[in-house]
């Protein structure tokens, strides 16, 4: 959607969430922001602020279906959301030798129910004047299950490939769906990271992809590139081959009981 006014976006006191806040702050527009962390979240909220740009915030974890909805629906009392950015989400892999279900739990929690209940409430309100614009931050982690994150890789191709399914079926209602797919961004999430990034990337510059991708509503915002065609390719290729060089993937973090 080309100048959106009215923008939600989740997850947004770090990371690509934050970043997304502030290019977005440079149109002057009406941001509404979450996040779990007040202190960070309210850092946002300052530099968005310092751009013209009017913002609202709601300390809020997505995984709770009731609040996610009440937030939506105040929201939609006075303003009509014309993009909706579900950008929280979680990672943590299996670097002590397997993942716990306490953790899968919490991945498929937060990485998946938790776009649910934002983008869905969403969706209704657009059905409505059948117009607006969804986007999922999914990542390429989600075109192959990853032995070294198998949660995480699975919670984000489920979100991918339902974003796309939603895609075609909203379609003729006026409603835009974006399945965004990164590779190896910048941020608390991948600082924790003790291993090489192939085409790590700067906020600012995914950004700049993220916003490109969904002014032209593309289907799928994938990046970098030359990461996408290679994670792509090794779709197609036997499981043979690919199983042991997946195998040899650095594990990141689990998460602390």
């Amino acid at each position: 959607m080309l100048n959106p006014q009215n923008i939600l976006i989740t997850g947004a006191s770090s990371g690509i969430g934050r970043a997304l806040a502030i290019a977005y702050s440079k149109a002057g527009v009406n941001l509404f922001l979450c996040a779990r962390n007040q202190e960070n979240l309210q850092q946002t909220k300052t530099l968005c602020e310092n751009l013209k740009a009017n913002v609202y915030i709601k300390i809020l974890d997505v995984c709770d279906q009731l609040a996610s909805k009440k937030w939506l629906d105040e929201i939609e009392q006075e303003y009509s959301l014309d993009l909706v950015i579900a950008n929280a989400g979680i990672s943590a892999g299996t670097s002590q030798g397997t993942e716990s279900f306490e953790q899968v739990q919490e991945i498929f929690n937060t990485n998946l129910n938790g776009v649910l209940n934002i983008i869905h409430p969403a969706i209704e309100k657009m059905l409505k004047r059948k117009n607006g614009q969804i986007a999922v931050i999914s990542s390429l982690a989600g075109f192959r299950g990853l032995p070294s994150s198998p949660a995480y890789s699975a919670s984000k191709s489920a979100v991918r490939v339902y974003c796309e399914g939603l895609r075609g079926n909203l379609q003729k209602f006026g409603i835009k769906v974006n399945a965004v797919c990164p590779g190896y961004v910048r941020s608390n999430m991948t600082a924790v990271n003790n291993f090489y990034m192939p085409f790590l990337m700067d906020t600012d510059k995914a950004c700049d992809i993220i916003i490109k991708g969904l002014a032209k509503n593309k289907s799928r915002i994938a990046f970098p590139f030359a990461l996408y065609f290679v994670v792509w390719l090794l779709t197609l290729i036997s499981t043979k081959i690919t199983d042991p060089l997946f195998a040899m993937l650095p594990s990141k973090s689990a998460m602390k009981k």
